[in-house]
C-alpha cells in the first residue's frame, strides 16, 4: 500500500484515470534497469524517478566530464569526475529517498549481460555505441524483457519498443531489434556525439519520451511503439512514426 506521504506525492498520477492507485502501486514495486547516464539516460531516470519506480538500476562504466553538462542534466558541476552511476544515484535520492537505486559501474559484454538484466521488469537503453544496442536486444529478447530503446545524433532522434517474444492479434511475433536494422553499420559510418555533436535539448525530448514508454510497459495505457518506430527531426520540428 502506499504511504500517505507517496499519497500526497503521486496525487497526480493517482487521479489521472489511466495510472490511478493500482497503477501507481504498480509502479512503486517495479524495477526497471536504464543502459547509459548520459544524454538519454538522465531524463529517464529522473521522470522515472519522480514517478515513483520503487527500483532503478544504473549501468554505465564513466564519470562526469565537463563536456557532459551540455545535455546529461542529471549530473552537475560538483559531480565532475564522480562515476556516474555514483552521481545519478544522489539525485535520484534528492527526488525521492524511497527509491532503491542499484548502480552497475561497468560496461555490459557478452558475459554479463544476462545476471545483469535478470531481476529486472523493463529495460530501457541510452546507450551510445552499437555493440551495446545489439548485445542489450539480443539479451533481451531471449529473456523475455520489455527493452525499451531510444537514439539520439545530432538533431535527429529515435525511439521504439521491442517484444519481439509477444504476439500480435494476428498471432504473429511482434518485430525485433533486427528486423529494424539487420546488421550493425560498419565502423565509423555513423559520427559520433563527440564527432558530430548533438542538441542537448533533443535528448530531454527524446529521453521523457522514452520514459512514457517505460511507464506504460509497467501500468499499460494507449498503444505503445511496438512494430512502431517514432523518428523526430528537431531542424523542422517533425514527428513521424512508421510500422516496422
Amino acid at each position: 500500500m502506499l504511504t500517505p506521504d507517496e499519497l500526497t506525492r503521486f496525487a497526480r498520477h493517482i487521479v489521472l484515470r489511466h495510472i490511478g492507485g493500482p497503477g501507481q502501486q504498480r509502479l512503486r514495486r517495479a524495477k526497471v534497469l536504464v543502459v547509459g547516464a548520459g544524454g538519454l539516460g538522465s531524463p529517464v531516470l529522473l521522470y522515472l524517478a519522480a514517478a515513483g519506480v520503487g527500483s532503478l538500476g544504473i549501468v554505465d562504466d564513466d564519470t562526469v566530464s565537463l563536456s557532459n553538462l551540455q545535455r546529461q542534466v542529471i549530473h552537475a558541476v560538483a559531480d565532475l569526475d564522480k562515476l556516474k552511476v555514483e552521481s545519478a544515484g544522489e539525485t535520484i535520492a534528492a527526488i525521492d529517498p524511497g527509491i532503491r537505486v542499484v548502480p552497475h559501474a561497468m560496461r555490459l559484454t557478452a558475459q554479463n549481460v544476462a545476471a545483469t538484466i535478470a531481476d529486472y521488469d523493463v529495460i530501457a537503453d541510452g546507450s551510445d555505441n552499437f555493440d551495446t544496442r545489439y548485445l542489450l536486444a539480443d539479451a533481451c529478447a531471449e529473456a523475455r524483457k520489455p527493452l525499451v530503446t531510444a537514439a539520439v545524433n545530432e538533431m535527429h532522434g529515435s525511439l521504439t519498443t521491442l517484444r519481439p517474444f509477444d504476439r500480435r492479434a494476428d498471432g504473429t511475433n511482434w518485430p525485433g531489434y533486427r528486423d529494424l536494422y539487420s546488421e550493425k553499420p560498419p565502423a565509423g559510418a555513423i559520427p559520433t556525439c563527440s564527432e558530430a555533436g548533438v542538441l542537448g535539448a533533443l535528448c530531454g525530448v527524446i529521453g521523457s519520451l522514452q520514459a512514457v514508454e517505460v511507464i506504460r510497459q509497467i501500468t499499460p495505457f494507449g498503444t505503445p511503439l511496438l512494430g512502431k518506430i517514432l523518428l523526430v527531426d528537431a531542424l523542422d520540428m517533425r514527428f513521424e512514426t512508421f510500422e516496422y
